[in-house]
């Protein structure tokens, strides 16, 4: 069982530091990821499914908490959370758990998240290339006001449900739409889709299958360990 170590890192964004969760050691694994969270908030579900990431691809990984502190147990107030976020500082945050694995002594830093998570993945990965070696971004679409997709540049790899109901953040239409901008930029991907519908990772959710997560999580894994050995 690997252990959970509450840390806190260096953060650009405006709030300053922020706290997370580190999974992993160095000393026994170079590759890092940043998880990131839902739209609930940095709760046990994210910070137990990192650690399984961790266990499973021998990553050392870091959930950081975007809320700081605040986490959502009901809809309407993961809502507004989520909408009352300021998604610049959350990438802000991103970058800087990225930095802190690089310092910790990771070689390369990827990022994957669900959800709200999913979409700031993929705006990290347009935004802090830098920082990011690849990212593989599951349910979640960020805004075009956020950040121009079709100039990723870095390995990418995306996870969505066919009978996802999320219109304007992660339904098929909306991964169709994805798909266009980053054709139209030359983006290379990859693009799983699972007969499932919205958050099927998440244990806690009726769309959740065992099997559907551990081959979904399998490919991000080998992804993640493929780009940042």
């Amino acid at each position: 069982m690997s252990i959970k170590e509450k840390i806190c890192f260096p953060s650009e964004n405006k709030q300053g530091a922020c706290p997370g969760v580190l999974t992993g050691d160095v000393s026994k694994s170079t590759m890092g990821l940043v998880v990131v969270q839902e739209w609930w908030g940095m709760n046990d579900i994210i910070i137990d499914e990192a650690a399984d990431i961790s266990g499973r691809g021998n990553l050392v990984t870091l959930v950081p908490d975007l809320y700081r502190g605040k986490v959502a147990t009901d809809h309407e107030t993961a809502g507004h959370y989520m909408s009352d976020l300021d998604w610049p500082g959350a990438v802000q945050d991103i970058a800087g758990a990225a930095k802190f694995l690089k310092e910790k002594g990771c070689k390369k830093v990827g990022v994957t998240g669900f959800c709200m998570g999913g979409a700031l993945s993929l705006a990290a990965a347009a935004l802090i290339p830098e920082e990011i070696a690849a990212a593989a971004p599951f349910y979640g679409i960020p805004s075009a006001k956020l950040c121009d997709l079709g100039t990723i540049k870095i390995p990418l790899q995306a996870h969505f449900g066919s009978k996802d109901n999320l219109e304007g953040f992660s339904s098929p239409k909306d991964v169709k739409a994805l798909t266009e901008k980053l054709d139209a930029g030359g983006v290379k991907y990859e693009l799983h889709m699972y007969d499932t519908g919205h958050a099927f990772t998440n244990p806690t959710n009726p769309n959740y299958t065992k099997e559907i997560c551990d081959l979904a999580l399998g490919r991000m894994i080998d992804f993640m360990k493929k780009h940042l050995a």
